[in-house]
């Protein structure tokens, strides 16, 4: 929800808060998809100077054991970590779940420091093997991007929210080439349900595209992950049958991929060890499965890329189709368990690339395993759609985000053509797998989100104007040259007025209670001052098109009780005033009309509503103190007697103050001349 609190002066309300929001945004994109280039051209060049020169990661190879593999994981693990722990060691949370925790439990605050660390210490994780992948960093440090960003040009809360949100979809939507679904996916990352952060849409639009832009300017034009997907088409609804398996085996995969992860934090939360030595335990552990299969170390896509064209066969055409089965679906959980003791040990980086490998893998395995029981019967680019639509399936599943994953894996790959069963995979693969999301910050949906817990209220507030509250009598309007007796004859008890000061309709300034007290004491003043000498030209006035949001917000600095309203266009003459007090009254009325409407469509909320009637009349009778009130059945004595009649009073020792008859309703008082029923409940106190 997006408060005003800043905005340019000249521009008119909305459109300007828009405005200045919407340029925000754009500064924010710009430098989040600069830090999105250095840290791809970091990890280029990383990589080729390290782990590249090691292991063979393009190729069906298996068993390569080196003493490099081995160790270099666990050397970037370390090195990171100790990186982390003298630089900012406060900072233990990685990637999206650190940005997701500022959105709902910090403000929007995000310190720049934090992510820029684990962002260059993933560098070192993934340059020596470590199974992770840099999205996740650049998520958060695009969201710290927009936080300081808020920050430096002091909007408010939600504001800041709001390009928290947008510097995340910059840089996600900057490394993955998709800036649609880098958008989507910051305003659906925060939830574990279908939900999105509304308010966030546009300005996360226009950063992804200033981020994008940005990032294709530094290093080139846009190229995809995954090439050759542009051509393959789905052609047939016979197809959606090896989908659907698709979409249950990536749900299972994100499965496994989830306790994977939670299988490690266990391991490492009864451990001993000190926080800095888990993530080189964890490398370690990484490296010793990657002498098993070195393509898990593989942070570029390009053993993917070498299924996708076919090269990954040329090399090992005596093997048969049920050998690759076994080694895509060994690369599916290797890859998983790699990924969990990089990350889940405290190394850094990101989950997010390595579930579209993963997913990859997953399809490459159906396919590959549909080739050797039944040859021939599913050709080969129906078997090459498989991978690009299991990379969108893990996406969705373990990151809880399935439209975003459609329209991330469509952009990435340029797989147009086989949008459907992206679509029917990534649903089937959510709806499975959910549970067991990577994202522990996510919470189900913006209800259960602090920071929506006065949404209804704030929308109410935000969706009227003081156009349509101003009142023309509302306080006392005087000339400049009003003198003080006159002043403080107008004055009545219990009053604390406003007096507007006007000339020729247009408001010179306020004379406020506080105004006058240091006058008054002094009787031979009052035939001297005049009106204009004591007025505070600092009105705080409003402008009819002004929400009763930002009007509250003047109200809470202006320390007033009654403001002055004027119109918005220059000579700016005095239409009337409106008062605190009106605001809460009308507030009160809109919410009440809103609860007689659900109360009308919900039938159950009538318990509720009766309950709380209940709960108001007891507060009445005792004043919080006093005897206590209880609720008792009809004694059957006194069935079919009224209250006159039985004497309850006299015969208990108690006073009925309210009657519940069985459909809820509280009649108080009650009627002394209708019989009691049997089915009623008397609320009593002691006589």
């Amino acid at each position: 929800m997006v408060s005003h609190k800043v905005k340019p002066a000249n521009l008119p309300n909305p459109v300007g808060t828009w405005l200045w929001l919407l340029g925000l945004a754009s500064l924010t994109g710009v430098v989040a998809g600069l830090s999105a280039a250095a840290l791809d051209w970091s990890l280029e060049k990383g990589i080729d100077a390290v782990i590249g020169r090691v292991a063979p990661l393009d190729v069906g190879e298996i068993f390569a054991f080196h003493p490099l593999v081995l160790i270099l994981p666990a050397v970037g693990g370390l090195a990171s970590a100790l990186i982390v722990m003298w630089l900012c060691p406060t900072f233990t949370r990685q990637g999206a779940n650190a940005m997701i925790r500022a959105f709902h439990r910090q403000r929007g605050e995000l310190e720049l420091r934090g992510p820029t660390v684990k962002a260059a210490a993933s560098v070192v994780v993934i340059s020596c093997g470590g199974s992770a992948g840099p999205e996740s960093p650049i998520a958060a440090l695009g969201a710290a991007i927009g936080s300081l960003c808020g920050k430096l040009f002091h909007v408010s809360p939600a504001q800041r929210r709001v390009l928290l949100i947008a510097g995340c979809a910059s840089g996600i939507g900057a490394i993955f080439h998709c800036p649609l679904g880098g958008a989507l996916f910051a305003i659906s990352v925060l939830y574990s349900e279908p939900d999105y952060e509304t308010d966030a849409i546009m300005p996360s639009l226009v950063a992804s595209v200033m981020g994008h832009s940005t990032f294709m300017a530094l290093l080139g034009q846009d190229k995809f992950l995954v090439r050759g997907c542009a051509s393959l088409l789905f052609r047939s609804p016979l197809e959606l049958v090896l989908f659907l398996a698709l979409g249950v085996v990536c749900g299972l995969t994100a499965i496994f991929f989830g306790l994977s992860f939670r299988f490690v934090r266990w391991v490492k939360g009864v451990g001993r060890l000190p926080r800095w030595l888990w993530p080189a335990v964890g490398g370690l552990a990484t490296g010793g499965l990657a002498c098993f299969l070195p393509q898990v170390m593989d942070a570029r896509y390009d053993f993917v890329r070498a299924i996708m064209d076919g090269s990954v066969f040329a090399g090992g055409a005596a093997h048969s189709w049920w050998w690759w089965t076994a080694l895509f679906g060994a690369l599916v959980l290797v890859k998983c368990m790699a990924t969990a003791c990089t990350i889940g040990s405290g190394g850094a980086g990101g989950a997010l690339g390595p579930a579209l490998a993963i997913g990859g893998f997953a399809g490459a395995a159906l396919g590959a395993i549909c080739e050797a029981l039944v040859p021939g019967m599913f050709p080969e680019p129906l078997r090459q759609a498989l991978i690009p639509v299991g990379m969108g399936g893990v996406l969705a599943a373990s990151m809880r985000v399935p439209l975003a994953a459609i329209v991330m894996i469509v952009e990435m790959t340029g797989s147009y053509g086989l949008i459907v069963p992206i679509m029917l995979v990534c649903v089937t693969a959510y709806l499975i797998g959910r549970r067991w999301g990577l994202l522990d910050e996510q919470v189900p949906s913006s209800v259960e989100s602090p920071i929506h817990t006065a949404d209804v209220v704030v929308r109410l507030l935000e969706s009227s104007r003081i156009g349509e509250l101003v009142e023309v009598d509302g306080s006392p309007v005087v000339p400049p040259d009003t003198h003080l007796n006159q002043l403080v004859q107008q004055l009545k008890p219990g009053q604390q007025p406003a007096f507007m000061v006007v000339r020729d309709r247009r408001l010179l300034g306020v004379i406020t209670v506080p105004d006058l007290a240091h006058v008054l004491c002094n009787s031979q003043l009052n035939r001297v001052v005049i009106a204009h000498d004591i007025m505070n030209e600092q009105t705080h006035a409003l402008t009819p098109d002004r929400s009763l949001y930002d009007a509250l917000e003047v109200f809470r600095n202006s320390q007033r009780a009654v403001l002055p309203v004027v119109s918005r266009e220059p000579p700016h003459y005095f239409l009337g005033a409106v008062s605190r007090r009106t605001i809460f009254d009308t507030l009160v009325e809109r919410i009440h009309s809103m609860k007689e409407i659900a109360l009308g469509e919900h039938k159950g909320l009538l318990a509720i509503e009766e309950e709380a009637r209940l709960d108001h009349l007891l507060m009445a009778v005792t004043n919080g103190h006093g005897p206590q009130v209880k609720r008792l059945m009809v004694p059957l004595e006194v069935l079919g007697k009224s209250i006159h009649e039985s004497q309850f009073r006299s015969r208990y020792g108690l006073q009925i103050v309210a009657v519940e008859q069985p459909d809820g309703v509280i009649q108080s008082p009650p009627d002394l001349y209708v019989p009691l029923e049997s089915s009623q409940r008397l609320l009593v106190i002691s006589a």
